[in-house]
């Protein structure tokens, strides 16, 4: 896993944050979560509850 996939998980998580998503306390524990994960999956799991990303 690259340091590239988790800057696009951190991305997709600010997108969230400002639509409302997410409240800054679940942000910043999902962010923490992203730069902890070491395996792919435990980044799907940040993201699964939030819309596809259409951007």
């Amino acid at each position: 896993m690259s340091d590239a996939e988790r800057h696009a998980v951190v991305r997709r998580l600010e997108r969230a944050l400002r639509d409302g998503r997410l409240t800054i306390v679940e942000f910043d524990q999902r962010m923490q979560a992203t730069y902890a994960a070491r395996i792919r999956s435990e980044l799907e799991v940040l993201t699964e509850d939030l819309p596809p990303d259409l951007w």
